[in-house]
């Protein structure tokens, strides 16, 4: 399945239905008057979050959504029928701008929650409207209003608690699977993970977080490097961070100072959030080397650093533990 982020859609609301003339005809009623009935309003368009979808692949091959038009009047002062509102299913994250003038018109995060994007016309007047002293006989009776028509953009962003990020290769995505049973793939080469994967931990509790493996950063991604920053909006949502550093890399310390830019140029406020440091691939460096690179970047970054391994498991219970923790204390 293909992970599609971020779409523009149109969407058109209904028209009303115009206002009719007509006249009321009884037998033994004299001078019956108008009997014109009024248009039915247009439908809505409305967008609902639903827990069953993952990304915006559907608008893909879909993009323009139009609601039903109002019915016009009848005879007898009847009105129209109105039209049924569109319902839209998007995925919870998901959210919504106008394209017109970026405005942002709300998030939906709830399943079933629901936001109203175009509204229906109202339904014109049938000729009972213009009876007056003057006029007895009013011929006259309006067209239905148009219905809003707008252009928007939804944008998705995971709901996930936590989120794994580092460099390319350090490690996330083994991570996750050794954390929950997501099962992204793992390769030796950069830039294996492509698209944001998500996986649940459980607690001690029996209570599952949510953690989100996003692809890997490297210097220059906010501007447009490597992948870019098309997945850094994904953790824009988490309330920890967890900045997985490669012990075997050529210089670990550096690896952390560009993560740290990239998320800054990305989001000065993502610097603000808790975050955890973690050395990944212990098992694969000497224990002296290992403790020295802990070492360096604890005065570096100025917390501590866990020495852990994804492949063989070591220092990951501590890790977790760690991390329920900061969730507890920001909650």
């Amino acid at each position: 399945m293909q992970f599609i982020d971020l779409v523009q859609i149109a969407v058109q609301a209904g028209h009303g239905g115009d206002g009719v003339v007509a006249f009321r005809r009884e037998k033994f009623v004299p001078a019956g008057g108008p009997a014109g009935g009024d248009g039915g309003r247009g439908g809505d368009v409305i967008l609902e979050a639903a827990a069953n979808l993952q990304t915006l692949l559907d608008f893909k091959y879909k993009r323009c959504f139009t609601a039903g038009d109002g019915r016009r009047g009848g005879p007898k002062n009847c009105t129209g029928a109105s039209a049924l509102p569109l319902l839209v299913k998007v995925p919870c994250g998901t959210e919504v701008h106008d394209l017109a003038d970026n405005a942002w018109l709300g998030d939906l995060t709830k399943p079933g929650q629901q936001l109203h994007v175009a509204v229906g016309g109202k339904g014109g007047f049938g000729n009972t409207h213009y009876l007056s002293n003057r006029n007895r006989a009013p011929e006259q009776c309006t067209t239905g209003h148009p219905g809003q028509q707008r252009q928007l953009r939804l944008e998705l962003k995971l709901l996930a608690e936590v989120g794994l990020v580092g460099c390319p290769n350090a490690g996330k995505s083994t991570l996750i699977r050794a954390l929950s049973a997501a099962r992204p793939k793992v390769a030796d080469y950069p830039f294996t993970t492509l698209i944001p994967n998500l996986g649940v931990v459980r607690r001690p509790t029996g209570d599952g977080t949510v953690f989100a493996d996003i692809p890997g950063l490297i210097q220059g991604a906010a501007m447009g490097a490597g992948l870019g920053h098309d997945f850094l909006r994904h953790i824009q949502r988490t309330r920890l961070l967890v900045h997985l550093v490669d012990a075997t890399a050529e210089d670990p310390s550096r690896d952390g100072d560009v993560l740290l830019g990239e998320l800054a140029a990305y989001d000065p406020t993502l610097l603000d959030r808790p975050r955890l440091l973690a050395l990944n691939k212990s098992d694969a460096v000497e224990t002296g080397t290992l403790e020295h690179l802990a070492a360096t970047l604890t005065q570096r970054f100025q917390q501590p650093c866990h020495q852990i391994s994804a492949v063989t498991g070591q220092g990951l219970e501590q890790l977790k533990q760690h991390i329920w923790d900061r969730l507890a204390a920001c909650s």
